[in-house]
Formats: structure tokens, C-alpha cells, sequence
């Protein structure tokens, strides 16, 4: 469940409550039994740059479609290697 701030109006107190996020009843503050109101706090994430979707899911380069062989070159090659064939 999540964890909300309020903040009662009479006191300015600051306190956390715990509850599901369908709940909208109104919270009173714990130490005068005043209603409180909710506290918007940003939240710890920053999205910088280019953006991640532009990062993450761009298009990947095409690799060759059959792999050089190191051992072509001598005119030798590896077992299952085309080069050997």
C-alpha cells in the first residue's frame, strides 16, 4: 500500500498515513484531531536526455550475415566453420 503526507490545518503538522489508494476518506491529524489536507511530494525520479524510449528501443544494426573466421585466413578453419567446407 502506499504512503501519503498530510498536513493538519490548525497545527501545521506534518504526518504520513498508509492506506490503499481507493481510500478517500479525510484524514484527521494525530496530535489536535484536526482535519488535515494531502501533501503532493514529487516523486525521486528524473527522466534526462533524449529520452529512455529513444535509447532503449532504437534499432539495433544488422550484424553480417556470416561471421568472419579467424582461421580462414591461413586457409584452415574450424569444425562446422563454412570456411572449412
Amino acid at each position: 500500500m502506499p504512503s501519503y503526507d498530510y498536513r493538519c490545518v490548525a497545527c501545521s503538522n506534518v504526518f504520513e498515513v498508509t492506506k490503499p489508494m481507493k481510500d478517500t476518506s479525510e484524514e484527521c491529524c494525530p496530535d489536535c484531531g484536526e482535519r488535515a489536507k494531502r501533501v503532493f511530494t514529487p516523486v525521486g525520479v528524473a527522466f534526462k536526455g533524449s529520452g529512455f524510449h529513444n535509447t532503449d528501443y532504437k534499432a539495433r544494426p544488422k550484424e553480417d550475415a556470416a561471421p568472419s573466421c579467424p582461421a580462414k585466413s591461413d586457409g584452415g578453419g574450424c569444425a562446422g566453420c563454412p570456411a572449412a567446407e
